[in-house]
């Protein structure tokens, strides 16, 4: 299981490339050469770029969905929309199709972070608007994590 970690600043080129952290490379070295697959995030303006065997995860928890609900096939065609397999270039370079970055407002600056088993790709404002908006981390926390029993926690 994947458990990606870091916070990479990146530049895009005038062809829409970032060069991918190194950092993220060591961490996905054992399933990089499948590729990944990017596509618009569900909660906020960024791209989430998914690790090919990630992916994979994803689509068959969806395909679990009924499609003769009306629902369920939106959600599935919102999901999908957009969603293009990509791969590094041999400069280690990651090209963004254009129509994800637009969405994602990416010009020049770029904030990539791993996040658990996938990876966010921001433009540098939106993240920093992200982050420093005024959430209330501990009653966030509280929510969330709360009520979550780690005494037993055996994935550990």
């Amino acid at each position: 299981m994947l458990s990606l970690i870091g916070e990479y600043d990146c530049k895009s080129d005038a062809k829409g490339r970032i060069m991918f952290p190194a950092g993220l490379r060591k961490q996905l070295q054992d399933v990089m050469h499948e590729g990944f697959v990017i596509n618009r995030d569900m909660f906020g303006d960024c791209l989430v770029l998914y690790p090919y065997r990630e992916w994979q995860k994803v689509t068959r928890q969806i395909g679990k969905l009924n499609r003769f609900v009306a629902k369920n096939v939106q959600f599935i065609r919102k999901f999908n929309n957009g969603a293009t397999k990509v791969e590094l270039d041999s400069a280690g370079r990651l090209l963004l199709p254009p129509a994800l970055a637009a969405f994602a407002h990416i010009d020049k600056d770029v904030k990539v972070t791993g996040i658990g088993d996938r990876i966010e790709i921001w433009s540098k404002g939106a993240y920093e608007a992200m982050i420093n908006d005024d959430t209330d981390m501990a009653a966030l926390s509280e929510e969330v994590m709360g009520s979550l029993n780690t005494e037993n926690d055996d994935d550990a």
